[in-house]
């Protein structure tokens, strides 16, 4: 009688992947391009997020394929020598600044060579000339920040703080080490005042804005009564700020007597430039002094010589190009900031500059009389400027400044300019966000 084979237990392979939320030990080795560790557990690379190089480490997986692990740290078994204590006690769980146990001279590192491997690895192409990093202060530099607010009607009571790292929970906060001194005393204060409105539940975020008038806008899912809005206009008067108001599908509204629309300074040429508090503008006000600087430097343009400068926004880069008398023209998506880019120069008392609305997603269309350009600066958003390059190139621009905030973007179109004949003359990356993974660039394309 043949007895059935009795099967062996089923040792666990060592090649199994990871489970989400498994807890594993590896040591890293180095940085990834976002400033996360990188490690092999069992054959597989890691990703750590929270690790530094030399450290061993016990992380949690959130994230498995066959090949590839992500993971966050949870504890340094062996830490490195590098690693510093954050500033902020809320860097664990806060999706903001996730290098902060980094020193300043790691992040520039790791931000350089994020750039470095994009422009190598997917444009093939290298600057003649790396600049050195722009940086300013570490803390202190944040200009605006969004804070969420939340009702939560199981608990019966707001939340008013930041996203969570990986998560839509919210990390309550009373401080933010980055951002700008006027406005650390507004955001410790600031969940205490909302909760004594009665329409605490209807607030959807609050913005701060710093600058030479500082403002608070408050976004609300439905009108709010006299109280409440007096309640507003009490905390804005404490601290020095301008308030408004913005419903679901209204235009905003300073309530506040003294209804400035925000603005900031220009210092090295003179210049004063007031924005709407929807409009975009640049966080860190010591970085954008240095980039402009650096841009004309680069630029070095002569005067009278006509200049593009695409995605101008309220005029960041278009007025400072005109001081130094160049004759400029603005393209911007949106005619209400093309309105207050025209009302910055003739504040500014600037002649010689054109500014029209135009869709650069789409291929350029000049006006018949303007032309005779022999340089262009673009500021675009991070999915970059792939058609605008195209237009750029077509048109024979001699130089052209990109001003990017995505590597990889810019890395794309860096290989389309250098199949339409141009080098790659310096590159540079700008620390606009400290104790961030944020990568911010400056690169110079002169045709051959």
């Amino acid at each position: 009688m043949n007895r059935p084979r009795q099967r062996k237990p089923r040792r666990p392979s060592t090649d199994a992947p990871a489970a989400i939320g498994q807890r594993i030990e590896l040591s890293l080795e180095r940085l990834t391009h976002d400033g996360r560790g990188i490690g092999r557990w069992q054959g597989r690379t890691v990703f750590v997020e929270g690790g530094l190089p030399d450290e061993q480490v016990q992380a949690r997986v959130v994230r498995a394929r066959s090949k590839l692990i992500e993971a966050r740290q949870e504890q340094v078994l062996r830490a490195s020598a590098e690693r510093l204590q954050p500033v902020c006690r809320h860097a664990e769980l806060c999706g903001g600044c996730s290098v902060q146990h980094m020193p300043s001279s790691r992040q520039l590192e790791f931000k350089q060579q994020a750039l470095n491997q994009q422009l190598t690895h997917f444009a093939g192409v290298q600057p003649e000339h790396w600049q050195p990093p722009l940086q300013g202060a570490a803390y202190g530099y944040r200009q605006r920040t969004r804070v969420s607010v939340r009702w939560q009607p199981k608990a019966a009571r707001l939340e008013v703080g930041f996203r969570q790292r990986a998560s839509s929970e919210l990390v309550q906060v009373q401080e933010c080490p980055v951002l700008v001194p006027k406005l650390q005393p507004v955001i410790a204060q600031l969940a205490a005042m909302l909760e004594t409105l009665t329409a605490a539940r209807e607030i959807g975020h609050v913005e701060l804005i710093g600058g030479e008038e500082p403002a608070m806008v408050v976004r609300h899912l439905r009108a709010l009564g006299e109280a409440d809005r007096q309640v507003l206009i009490d905390f804005a008067g404490q601290h020095g700020l301008v308030c408004w108001l913005q419903g679901e599908n209204s235009e905003l509204q300073a309530i506040t007597s003294n209804a400035k629309e925000p603005s900031y300074r220009l210092v090295d040429q003179d210049l004063h430039l007031r924005f709407a508090p929807g409009d975009f503008t640049q966080v860190n006000a010591e970085v954008n002094q240095a980039m402009i600087n650096q841009a004309l430097d680069w630029l070095a343009l002569q005067a009278d010589e006509r200049v593009l400068d695409l995605f101008c926004g309220v005029g960041n880069f278009a007025l400072a190009m005109a001081r130094q008398g160049a004759q400029v023209t603005g393209i911007e998506g949106s005619e209400m900031m093309v309105a207050r880019a025209r009302a910055n120069a003739s504040a500014n008392g600037l002649a010689g500059l054109h500014f029209f609305s135009a869709d650069l997603s789409k291929p350029l269309e000049l006006p018949t009389d303007f032309s005779g350009y022999s340089a262009a600066l673009l500021d675009p958003p991070r999915d970059g400027a792939q058609q605008l390059v195209v237009d750029l190139a077509a048109l024979g621009i001699e130089r052209i400044l990109y001003i990017s905030c995505n590597p990889a973007t810019l890395a794309r179109d860096a290989g389309i300019l250098a199949a339409k004949g141009y080098s790659l003359v310096r590159a540079g990356v700008m620390d606009m966000f400290p104790q961030t993974s944020h990568v911010e660039a400056m690169a110079l394309f002169r045709k051959h």
